[in-house]
């Protein structure tokens, strides 16, 4: 029986791309949904670093990086669109002074129970002056599916959903986010393996 489209709300989850997902963009990927409704859904991956660092992406929006935490982290390729613009992930600032409803920032999307995804270079003009959010992930490029079709790709045994752990995504080695992902369902890589079963 088809699963009704509206009961599936994948917002602050995980997608895991199954070993049959062989895209260029999302083979062996984790995406942070930040956005998921009738109208399709938008994420971020989250394992895949450019070959770019934070230091050289703000040399380019002719910013200084006063965060010594930041100036060697990479800048993550967050899916197939707008690549040229940037998106931070991170955690929910809360200002005195501001409703908890309103964002310090000037384009910002609140993830319900989640993170924040700014895509304004206010934030990054707080993070060059050594301020701004304690815990960031920047991408360049996001991921977004229309209406149904994220739900479709799941149908077709594309991707598994797990809520999502800020933990993995700010406090795990990036070359072991995949297997930590899969790990919140209780799975192994071995285990999807489309060989799997073969001696």
């Amino acid at each position: 029986m088809p699963q009704d489209p509206q009961s599936i709300n994948l917002t602050n989850h995980f997608l895991i791309a199954m070993p049959g997902l062989e895209d260029d963009s999302f083979s062996k990927s984790v995406v942070y949904v930040c956005e998921h409704n009738e109208r399709g859904a938008l994420g971020l991956i989250i394992n895949k670093p450019g070959d770019i660092s934070l230091a050289d992406l703000f040399r380019k929006v002719d910013l200084p990086l006063d965060r010594k935490d930041l100036v060697v982290q990479p800048v993550f390729h967050g899916g197939p669109l707008q690549t040229e613009r940037g998106f931070v992930l991170h955690e929910p600032v809360q200002v005195e002074g501001i409703p908890p409803e309103e964002s310090l920032y000037a384009s910002t999307l609140t993830v319900p129970g989640g993170l924040e995804m700014t895509s304004s270079k206010d934030v990054l003009e707080a993070l060059s002056s050594g301020g701004g959010p304690k815990r960031v992930l920047v991408t360049l490029g996001y991921s977004a599916w229309g209406e149904g079709q994220l739900e479709s790709e799941i149908a077709g045994n594309s991707w598994l959903t797990v809520d999502a752990d800020t933990g993995l995504i700010f406090d795990s080695p990036v070359e072991q986010r995949y297997d930590r992902a899969l790990k919140l369902l209780g799975v192994e890589t071995w285990m999807l393996a489309p060989d799997a079963g073969h001696a």
